[in-house]
């Protein structure tokens, strides 16, 4: 009788083990779907914004801007100058 009561103990506790580790099982998986989701969902945010800066960045987005909203203008060819890199090296060796 002792030794009955030992086992119906044993597999009550081994049971309710299996019950907990399949709740933990579940709660990892969905753990892990909603941090797929969130990584789909980042992904196309970083492709939209990926987009967006190349938008922003169009050389001639800039260089309206540059002269409508800022009265920016090239130079005059005569006030250019070329700076080569030996020259540079010699002012910052």
């Amino acid at each position: 009788m002792r030794w009955q009561l030992v086992l119906l103990i044993t597999v009550v506790l081994c049971a309710l083990s299996l019950i907990k580790s399949q709740h933990q099982a579940r709660k990892a998986f969905i753990s892990l779907q909603q941090a797929q989701s969130q990584q789909i969902q980042l992904d196309e945010e970083w492709g939209r914004l990926q987009l967006e800066q190349s938008t922003w960045a169009m050389h001639a987005r800039v260089g309206k801007i540059a002269s409508e909203q800022l009265q920016m203008q090239l130079p005059d060819a005569r006030q250019m100058r070329v700076v080569t890199a030996a020259q540079l090296h010699a002012f910052h060796p």
